[in-house]
């Protein structure tokens, strides 16, 4: 099987909580490699190009409020079944919903605040990596 690549990034809230050591050292002890990562913070712009899927959902406004409020740090990742194994460490959107032990549960306080964003599919992660890496800041695969 293939290893695949995914998004995560590590939201405001993540940050503002002295939280991203933690929860890096969670995706590693996954099995997760880091290919890139850094720390940037979006502008309500940026942020609203970044889920301009979400654009006619009710909570976009909010959304890109929250993303642009502080620093964040994306980081593209990993592994063999990355896009599914990732979605189950952080949990559910919904902490409240999430399972026990996993990042959401952990440490999110609410739907809007929930701590990391998960690329939902493959193709996404690509599309979601490109926003904030170039080719150049891609650490090259190891064999």
């Amino acid at each position: 099987m293939a290893k695949q690549r995914t998004l995560a990034i590590l939201k405001p809230d993540c940050v503002r909580k002295g939280l991203i050591g933690e929860v890096i050292r969670r995706i590693q002890d996954a099995g997760f490699t880091v290919k890139a990562m850094k720390m940037t913070r979006l502008t309500k712009a940026t942020a609203e190009g970044f889920y301009a899927v979400h654009r006619e959902r009710p909570f976009f406004g909010e959304l890109t409020t929250f993303m642009s409020s502080g620093p964040c740090v994306p980081i593209l990742l990993e592994k063999i079944n990355a896009v599914a194994d990732f979605r189950a460490l952080i949990g559910a959107t919904n902490p409240v919903e999430a399972d026990e032990g996993s990042i959401r549960k952990d440490f999110a306080d609410s739907v809007g605040e929930n701590i990391v964003h998960g690329s939902d599919s493959e193709e996404n992660g690509i599309i979601e990596a490109s926003y904030f890496f170039a080719r150049s800041e891609l650490v090259a695969n190891e064999s």
